[in-house]
């Protein structure tokens, strides 16, 4: 039988990013493991070098990752202003694992934490995922637009 681990990491992961630790503070090559699941789990998120992934648990208010033994699973992490908005960011879960609550549990981990539940709006972004999201107490808002400035 497998151990899952949920990991709620310190503002800016630096266990993860820093020493690569996963399960019970082991070294666990954390960071690429983070990096492996990014790439073949998402379209958004698959060529992430390690110097991005670690700036961008760095500036990430609250980190989230399901390990299943020493294979990374699950993640997802939030950013915010500690007061008004937040944003959650990068949710994945592993295709083989779907369906057994670690979406929710992620989302749940991130949305209350002492950081994000103290926002008035929780922000996130979805392709493909809109009726997972819905599930969870999430609204489209169509009063607002999302706009995206992209550099050259």
């Amino acid at each position: 039988m497998s151990n899952q681990y949920l990991i709620k990491h310190a503002p800016g992961a630096p266990g993860l990013r820093i020493l690569g630790l996963g399960p019970n503070f082991l070294p666990s090559k954390g960071l690429l493991k983070l990096q492996l699941l990014l790439n073949k789990y998402t379209f958004w998120a698959n060529k992430r070098s390690r110097y991005e992934l670690k700036t961008m648990l760095k500036n990430s208010s609250v980190i989230i990752s399901i390990w299943e033994d020493n294979e990374m699973i699950g993640f997802g992490r939030a950013t915010s202003d500690g007061s008004f908005r937040s944003v959650i960011w990068d949710v994945v879960v592993a295709d083989n694992v779907q369906g057994n609550g670690y979406g929710s549990q992620i989302i749940n981990e991130i949305i209350n934490s002492p950081m994000i539940k103290k926002s008035e709006r929780i922000y996130l972004m979805t392709t493909n995922r809109s009726e997972f999201y819905k599930q969870l107490g999430f609204k489209v808002n169509s009063s607002q637009k999302l706009m995206v400035y992209e550099k050259d």
